[in-house]
């Protein structure tokens, strides 16, 4: 009995259906990591200088502001969560006063919505590291194109500067999102904080 009680760990929810504690957890996480946006923002603006040499590795820093659109979904499991998280985290650090203005919240839009692909093409049924590395490389290439080709930040670099830096924004949301959600899921359960999800009640 108390074999067949433990789901295993890609299991599929019960219901896609939002829960109150799933709608509060996600909502929560993203104002938790608006604020670490918000000290990110700062943090990505004083390192500047030290990619002079080779700007396109700034990017490496990049994987932080992609962690609630994978984070998200691992610990509720519902469609959706990746989408929510990112755009209230986006939100919340606009509104703390993010140098990039408005455009924030687009790109909260935009990523949790390109996050959402990598448990969709699997039809919400598996939360396992390589969904958790695929959310994260999809946001990550979602933000990189953005950046490049739709705010044109850096509208002077080379083609192989261009490629650098979307190699280093997938590399570092691949990391830092995808194997550091997943990790940081790991730890939530094992502590017993997300008793309240299928998440916290599966083997690893």
């Amino acid at each position: 009995m108390a074999a067949q009680a433990v789901r295993p760990s890609d299991a599929v929810p019960a219901t896609s259906r939002w829960r109150t504690v799933d709608i509060v957890v996600t909502a929560v996480l993203g104002v938790a990591f608006g604020v670490v946006f918000w000290a990110w923002n700062q943090l990505w603006a004083v390192t500047d200088a030290a990619f002079t040499a080779f700007p396109p590795a700034h990017a490496l820093l990049y994987g932080v502001w992609l962690l609630p659109a994978v984070l998200a979904p691992l610990i509720v499991r519902k469609p959706g969560a990746a989408l929510f998280a990112e755009l209230i985290a986006s939100v919340v650090s606009a509104l703390l006063g993010s140098a990039w203005g408005a455009s924030t919240i687009v790109y909260g839009l935009l990523q949790g919505a390109a996050g959402e692909l990598g448990f969709a093409a699997f039809a919400y049924r598996r939360y396992r590291t390589v969904q958790a590395v695929l959310s994260a490389a999809l946001a990550g290439a979602m933000a990189a194109v953005l950046d490049l080709f739709v705010y044109r930040y850096y509208p002077d670099w080379s083609t192989g500067w261009q490629v650098a830096y979307i190699a280093s924004v997938v590399v570092s949301t691949g990391l830092v999102a995808g194997l550091g959600g997943m990790a940081l899921t790991r730890a939530l359960a094992a502590s017993g904080a997300l008793s309240s999800f299928a998440s916290g009640r599966t083997r690893r």
